[in-house]
């Protein structure tokens, strides 16, 4: 097997170009719309809690000896972060569970359309909570871009109207403790030990909540946890240990209002896996949400600027 620690280093200490970390988050969006059909098959079957449990325990183990390799560099180098260093990235991964099992919760409980399009609510939320919890303003760009991912969004969903559902609530709800992850993940991820540290320690947190959770309040079957083993593995190994990870290496220079729009093209993504893996074809709207969410994703990249 090729050994490739060199790309490692070079990825995890120098300073990426805004146009690299924003082509590091768009892959990132990628493996998350592409992770949309599995999640949704291993709804079915599988209990909120417990899924999210697995997959991010998966996650820990795809990241866990990347993150020995980088403390152990930094350990020697005397750069290593202390326990209190850590309890910031800790909060991180209670982002993540909360976002993650009441996006699950609410799937089961909703249409795709309105998930889809509630979802986007994290969009112009980020910028909102950059001004009112930072102080930091963000660009004109960023509100226009911001409100064509949303339009783009309905579109893609069909442009009818919304009925709300429970799950609706629920999927709302996540969509405030995305806005703060994405808003806060570069900010911690630049006074970490490190982002593949970051993802270990948040990804484990996230997996022993929910595991501990699922332990007392839901039912673990063999037969359909068999059932729904690969879409268990893609979404853990794939989508949790490379796609979140990328977010991080991301976000570490990136501002925090841009990565937010950038990686909500996972939604259009997710249409398009869901056309070839599912059978879903779109129509002239949703082809015109696709346009929007693309536009959103250029204009955001118009001379970028890093928080």
């Amino acid at each position: 097997m090729r050994d490739n620690s060199h790309i490692l280093t070079n990825t995890t200490m120098h300073t990426l170009s805004p146009w690299q970390a924003n082509g590091l988050l768009f892959l990132a969006a990628l493996i998350w719309g592409s992770a949309f059909v599995p999640q949704a098959w291993g709804a079915v079957d599988v209990a909120p809690f417990l899924f999210t449990g697995l997959r991010f325990a998966l996650g820990t183990l795809v990241v866990a000896p990347l993150a020995w390799w980088e403390w152990r560099q930094r350990s020697v180098a005397q750069k290593a972060a202390g326990p209190g260093h850590l309890l910031p990235v800790a909060g991180l991964g209670f982002l993540i569970f909360a976002g993650v099992v009441m996006q699950q919760i609410g799937i089961g409980q909703t249409s795709v359309t309105n998930a889809g399009v509630l979802t986007a609510l994290y969009v112009p939320l980020t910028p909102l909570l950059a001004w009112a919890l930072l102080r930091h303003r963000p660009a004109w760009r960023v509100w226009p871009a911001a409100l064509a991912c949303v339009v783009g969004t309905w579109l893609l969903a069909g442009g009818g109207s919304l009925s709300i559902a429970r799950g609706d609530w629920w999927i709302m709800g996540s969509s405030l403790f995305w806005a703060l992850h994405v808003l806060l993940v570069g900010r911690v991820s630049r006074h970490s030990s490190g982002p593949f540290v970051l993802s270990l320690v948040q990804f484990a947190v996230c997996a022993v909540a929910s595991l501990s959770v699922a332990a007392v309040a839901e039912p673990w079957v063999l037969d359909k946890l068999v059932k729904s083993a690969a879409s268990i593995a893609y979404t853990g190994f794939v989508s949790v240990g490379l796609g979140y990870t990328l977010q991080v290496l991301g976000q570490r220079h990136a501002n925090a209002s841009h990565a937010a729009i950038i990686l909500f093209s996972e939604t259009l993504f997710a249409a398009l896996f869901g056309a070839m893996l599912m059978g879903d074809r779109l129509n002239a709207a949703g082809l015109a949400g696709c346009g929007l969410i693309l536009a959103s994703i250029v204009l955001v990249q118009i001379r970028p600027k890093p928080l």
